[in-house]
């Protein structure tokens, strides 16, 4: 199953039509806005495990076949609102060099768009991003390899069918003084009688 569908600058900035592409349709083939290709465009074919992009830079075609596991994952940006349209957020699969990265989702409403950013990175099991105005990216949570990383939460007490016959005062360490085990010094025998 393919689809076409347009994607990065096919809309105009006061366009109210947000740009989507489905992460549970793939392969997507669609076109997106690159200022270095001739045209000003590149043919993309998006699958769950490569990239394929297109373009013509000099009148000399090009195709890249990319593996997703070499994008650093999937980063959302804002986009500043100007006279002609309101702020945008973006969804994008990001590669270290800025020209290869692929749009994904463009949208006003920030609701929506980091539910499809949260999707795409679990379709493309690639790790989420923040995209700063600068262009650097960075993790928007703590986290230990694949695994998130928080602050553990207080340990509570569960509703069992014994809480009520322990009372609370009986959980907590009992104070008190440990006394030094008794030693048997010069001695011939130690015998235990009963």
């Amino acid at each position: 199953m393919r689809r076409q569908t347009e994607l990065g600058g096919a809309n105009s900035a006061g366009s109210s039509r947000d740009t989507r592409l489905d992460p549970f349709a793939l392969p997507a083939r669609f076109t997106a806005s690159d200022a270095a290709a001739d045209g000003r465009v590149r043919h993309v074919e998006l699958h769950r495990e490569r990239v394929v992009l297109r373009r013509a830079v000099r009148g000399m075609r090009v195709a890249l076949n990319l593996p997703v596991a070499l994008f650093q994952g999937v980063a959302i940006r804002a986009i500043e609102g100007d006279a002609e349209g309101p702020a945008r957020l973006v969804v994008f699969l990001a590669h270290r060099d800025p020209q290869l990265s692929v749009p994904l989702a463009e949208a006003a409403d920030t609701d929506d768009i980091v539910a499809e950013w949260q999707l795409w990175a679990r379709v493309l099991a690639r790790p989420l991003l923040l995209a700063d105005q600068d262009g650097t990216l960075r993790a928007p949570f703590p986290h230990l390899g694949a695994v998130r990383v928080k602050r553990p939460a207080p340990r509570r007490r569960r509703n069992t069918a014994l809480k009520g016959r322990h009372p609370l005062f009986l959980l907590r360490r009992r104070p008190g003084v440990k006394r030094a085990p008794l030693v048997h010094r010069g001695e011939r025998e130690i015998i235990a009688r009963g």
